[in-house]
């Protein structure tokens, strides 16, 4: 794989960001990709190791050393084939997937991992470029329909697998433009949505029809589905965000992160202000913005924060802070806990942890404070911290901490499918069928909130139980 000595004659070099001060200024990416010679000599790194285990830390399995070898000998188109035989779409993984792949690679073990990550983000960026990415037409139609109720990437992987094997697919999505999440609540600055209209003019023209603003359960009935489709895949996502029950939390100044992200990629994608934000608008400009919650999603409202022009953000977490590095022998291949830093961290956030907070203040129905307590682990219990109680100036807080399953009002409450003690539809991953006939279920809405990486896998690997069962037979890969 690569070069057999490149792991030894090539350091790690990942791809740069510009700097803080230029990139906010503006809602557009801002990662400073390699030129082809750089890439070739990171490919390189990519060793003889006997075991791919980053094989085993890709949740879609992507066959990482042979298109890097690919990269290392300039065939990037056979790599690009390579890409695209595990993953319908490199260029959003490429960009927000938190890589774990990176965390099983072997030199990981020396924390210098192969810089997997970027190199597919330029492969499949230069396969665009290259025109070299064309709509894959079935050769036959099979009579079957099918609808993808969510137009997320698994609603998107499954219903694009369906189409190349031949059945009438059509996504349903409750908002104005398809991808889901995707769309609404990863930031420009991270992925810029022309990516996924390309990838939606490509699956149109392999046969899938998109239907916006349509939501399923509201808008338009279940069982008119059940009773025009061959199957219904369901595929939304896990969308009921962790309430804040403390006194004061209904205060309009506590407000979800969802909310917060979704107005500004609307205003991204040029909808007016009343169309932006049509229960009222909500922006961080000169505000002091607290944070509850310490993942992606609120590091994401952080960098959104810092763009609208905040007076201050606060990021507050009521875990412990992890530590700085893992124990590679006690952790390695697998994902490890310890402290990230984004870059909406570089660009400016203080950050705390073991952080509980207890009440909202506010005046006259407008939200000044955040009273705070410092909390103490033990054995994996937490205890308030006599005496430390703090209080935070807020203007605005948003609510970052984590979803707890699909919303059940309108498409669950009328499907009847049983669900999961945590609220989740039930389903396995040998054929991903619910309780319901001819009903399938994928990613968020069948896992919980989870990543992109494994929203694709659950949808491709959905798409080959629906065609086995319409079918008897498929030859799409699991």
């Amino acid at each position: 794989m690569g070069k057999d000595t490149g792991f030894l004659e090539f350091e790690r070099e990942d791809r740069t960001y510009a700097d803080p001060k230029e990139r906010l200024t503006h809602y557009r990416e801002f990662a400073i990709p390699h030129d082809e010679a750089a890439l070739k000599k990171q490919a390189a790194r990519c060793m003889d190791c006997g075991i791919p285990y980053c094989h085993n830390g890709c949740p879609v399995n992507n066959i990482i050393p042979d298109w890097n070898h690919l990269v290392y000998e300039g065939d990037w188109q056979n790599a690009l084939d390579v890409l695209h035989s595990t993953n319908n779409f490199p260029e959003f993984t490429g960009r927000i997937c938190p890589a774990p792949c990176e965390a099983s690679c072997t030199l990981n073990i020396i924390d210098a991992p192969v810089t997997i990550k970027s190199i597919e983000c330029a492969i499949v960026d230069r396969g665009w470029e290259n025109d070299w990415i064309k709509p894959v037409v079935p050769a036959a139609e099979t009579g079957k329909s099918i609808a993808v109720v969510g137009s997320g990437p698994a609603g998107l992987a499954c219903a694009q697998q369906l189409a190349r094997a031949g059945h009438a697919v059509t996504v349903f999505e409750k908002n104005d433009r398809i991808g889901g999440l995707l769309r609404y609540g990863i930031p420009d600055f991270k992925m810029e949505k022309h990516l996924i209209n390309r990838r939606a003019v490509q699956m149109e023209a392999e046969g899938v029809t998109f239907r916006t603003s349509a939501e399923v359960g509201v808008d338009i009935s279940f069982n008119s589905l059940n009773e025009n489709f061959d199957a219904i895949v369901l595929s939304g996502g896990a969308e009921e965000a962790r309430p804040l029950e403390i006194p004061g939390a209904e205060l309009p100044g506590v407000r979800l992160a969802m909310e917060f992200l979704t107005q500004q990629n609307k205003r991204n994608a040029g909808d007016d202000e009343v169309r932006a934000a049509p229960r009222g608008s909500l922006t961080a400009t000169g505000k002091h913005v607290i944070v509850i919650g310490g993942g992606d999603t609120g590091s994401d409202c952080v960098g959104t924060s810092n763009r609208q022009g905040a007076a201050s953000v606060v990021q507050l977490e009521i875990m412990p802070q992890p530590p700085a590095h893992e124990d590679k022998m006690l952790t390695w291949p697998d994902w490890p806990l310890k402290l990230r830093t984004s870059s909406s961290h570089e660009e400016g956030v203080g950050r705390d942890w073991s952080v509980l907070t207890k009440r909202v203040i506010g005046q006259d129905g407008i939200v000044t404070g955040l009273e705070c307590v410092r909390l103490q682990w033990d054995g994996g219990k937490m205890q308030e911290v006599e005496g430390s109680t703090f209080v935070l100036p807020a203007d605005l807080i948003l609510l970052a901490m984590g979803f707890t399953g699909p919303k059940k009002r309108g498409l669950l409450d009328r499907a009847g499918v049983e669900l999961t003690d945590r609220g989740a539809v039930a389903a396995n991953t040998d054929d991903y069928a619910t309780s319901e006939p001819n009903v399938f279920t994928c990613g968020d809405m069948r896992r919980g909130q989870s990543l992109v990486v494994w929203a694709i896998r659950e949808g491709r690997q959905c798409a080959r139980s629906v065609d086995m069962a319409l079918m008897g037979e498929t030859q799409l890969p699991r």
